[in-house]
Order: C-alpha cells, then sequence, then structure tokens
C-alpha cells in the first residue's frame, strides 16, 4: 500500500521494480534495471514529457567517460531513434524544480540488464513495458525513487 496518488510512479531501487499507482490500493509492477555504483540517485521529482522513439544523445560528463560515445555527442547531433539506441521504443523526461536532471525511464535494447545496476543513472525497461507505461502516464506525474541503503545514492533536490 502507498499513500501516492493515482498516476504516480514509484522506483523501488533494492528490488529493481516500477510501480505505476493506479489507485484503490492497485499498481502496475515493472522489473528495470538501475543506476550501478556511484550513478545510482533517490528523490522526488516529475516526468515533464514523454518521447515515442526518441533520439539518444549522451551528455558530455558521459563522453569524457566513454570516448567511443564521441559520434553521438550533443556536438554531433546524437543517435538517431531505432532498435539500436540505448534508449529504446520509448523516454520519459525527469525533470526537478523545472530543471532536467539527464535521468529517464526508457526502454532497453539489452533485456539482459533489466533486474540489474548497471546503467548511469536511469530507469531502464524492456521495451514492451515502456511503451505500456508510456501510454498510461501522463507528462508532470511524480515519480518517487525510493533509495537503496546499501547503495551511496545522489538525492535530487
Amino acid at each position: 500500500p502507498t499513500d501516492e496518488v493515482k498516476g504516480t510512479v514509484i522506483v523501488d531501487t533494492p528490488n529493481k521494480y516500477l510501480y505505476h499507482v493506479l489507485g484503490n490500493g492497485r499498481a502496475m509492477r515493472y522489473g528495470i534495471g538501475v543506476g550501478r555504483d556511484g550513478f545510482a540517485w533517490a528523490g522526488r521529482a516529475k516526468i515533464a514529457y514523454k518521447r515515442q522513439w526518441p533520439r539518444w544523445t549522451p551528455p558530455d560528463e558521459m563522453v569524457a567517460r566513454q570516448p567511443a560515445l564521441e559520434p553521438y555527442s550533443i556536438a554531433n547531433g546524437g543517435m538517431p531513434p531505432g532498435i539500436k539506441n540505448p534508449l529504446g521504443a520509448r523516454a520519459m523526461y525527469i525533470h526537478k524544480d523545472g530543471r532536467d536532471t539527464l535521468y529517464r525511464i526508457h526502454g532497453s535494447p539489452e533485456a539482459w540488464s533489466i533486474g540489474k545496476a548497471v546503467s548511469s543513472g536511469c530507469i531502464r525497461m524492456l521495451n514492451q513495458d515502456v511503451i505500456d507505461l508510456y501510454n498510461n502516464v501522463r507528462d508532470g506525474s511524480t515519480i518517487v525513487v525510493i533509495p537503496d541503503p546499501s547503495k551511496g545514492q545522489q538525492v535530487v533536490s
């Protein structure tokens, strides 16, 4: 049970599940992948907007860590949508106090990553699951990311 209102998205980081609150004590549960050590985060924010088959543009700090991503950098226009795009079929963009956190809920072409802590902080889902969530969550919905007490996490504030 939760006190969160209908439409809220709850990310249970320790157990690697995402819940979409349906109301009347019910929620839809999806398996997820979460941020690896040093990249996990927690807090309350909003789903500012959503995109179908989004373009992926890794942040500059990610390109600095992984120079092989340079062809997809902001300066180079990112990676076009498609089956190999790391954002998968859908993406939901997470903002806090009107600012982009650079975190996303998104699909993934890497099904093996679901249930694991391997991302750079984004919440990964199977493409069929992110399509279902995308179709049922509204822009402006609250997202609550529960911290994993065993990991050091950045708090989005």
